[in-house]
């Protein structure tokens, strides 16, 4: 049972199925390693479908102040199918975090960090951090902003800057704030309006909070697609292709590989990277230059999201002009 205290919990949530357990297994190492034993940490795991056997290795890596609860969202996933678009690796998984306000009351704040994460600090400290009356605190996506096709996507198909366009893998959720704005439905509404094809949960989120975000130092997301940082991280995410466990080389491995070995999941971890083919590592280079070329193309089309939007909204400028000038007219015969 999760204490009742919730006031001083340290909510902390993830997104998995069963065959990303093994890599959530290193992050919730991580995470044990750094907490604070005066803190309490309620983990919860949001996934689908049946628990097996790595559900129940997770399970055990429980401590007296780490609680550690499953949670099956297969029901309210079905609700949203129609609007969701998932590209290449991608799975329904990304859009679970969308369920976390509504299904979770007890919390006006909460943490929410992707699998392929290793934290190098408490995260009670990212918690604590005031994030005052903005809907979320984020970091400057890195993967974005090292590339020209990206930066223009998200500046000319999503009307952003590309320097504001936060990375949805490492985030403070104000959930209080997101039930008072209906967070759940505003989401939907955007979703079914238009296809996102780059990042489309990502998307979504930075349209809704665009202008209510707090900031956070990019030492707490740390990707090996930036580049070495000057300062020590205090979270490593390996986001996109750039994983350690398919590839030798990747900056910032060695934060992932101690925490693995020390996981019930570090021998099935060395056997997913030695079945990890060529073949494989083709498909994510291709991967990765159809993602740039998708931005590119998004940025260039006259039908992108924000050209869309800006068509609709002179459409229905017009016609209420039109309908005035209807009105007008009657007028002057009375």
């Amino acid at each position: 049972m999760f204490m009742q205290n919730y006031e001083n919990a340290v909510p902390v949530f993830y997104a998995a199925d069963e065959n990303y357990l093994p890599f959530l297994g290193v992050a919730l190492e991580s995470l044990k390693a750094y907490a604070n034993p005066e803190r309490v940490y309620h983990i919860h795991v949001l996934g689908s479908g049946k628990l097996g056997e790595n559900a129940k290795k997770i399970k055990a890596m429980a401590t007296k102040n780490i609680r550690i609860r499953f949670h099956d969202v297969s029901k309210r996933v079905e609700e949203i199918t129609d609007a969701m678009h998932c590209r290449d690796y991608y799975t329904g998984a990304i859009f679970y975090r969308l369920f976390i306000p509504d299904m979770f009351p007890e919390y006006d704040k909460a943490i929410y960090l992707d699998c392929d994460t290793v934290l190098c600090a408490d995260i009670a400290e990212l918690y604590d951090i005031d994030i005052k009356d903005n809907f979320m605190g984020a970091v400057a996506d890195q993967a974005v902003t090292s590339v020209v096709a990206f930066r223009e996507y998200t500046k000319n198909a999503l009307g952003i800057n590309p320097d504001k366009y936060f990375n949805s893998g490492v985030i403070t959720l104000n959930l209080k704030k997101f039930r008072e704005m209906h967070f759940y439905h505003t989401f939907c509404k955007i979703l079914r309006s238009y296809a996102f094809i780059v990042a489309p949960d990502q998307d979504c989120l930075n349209l809704i909070c665009k202008n209510k975000v707090h900031y956070y130092s990019k030492a707490w997301n740390t990707m090996p697609s930036g580049g070495k940082q000057a300062v020590k991280p205090k979270l490593v995410h390996y986001n996109l292709s750039l994983k350690p466990w398919h590839y030798d080389g990747v900056l910032y491995e060695e934060y992932f590989w101690h925490f693995a070995k020390q996981t019930p999941f570090y021998q099935a971890i060395l056997d997913k990277k030695s079945a990890f083919t060529p073949e494989m590592a083709l498909k994510d280079e291709e991967g990765g230059k159809r993602l740039i070329a998708l931005a590119q193309a998004e940025a260039d089309s006259p039908c992108n999201y924000i050209n869309t939007l800006t068509a609709k909204a002179n459409a229905e400028q017009q016609k209420m002009k039109n309908k005035a000038g209807r009105y007008g007219v009657i007028e002057n015969f009375t």
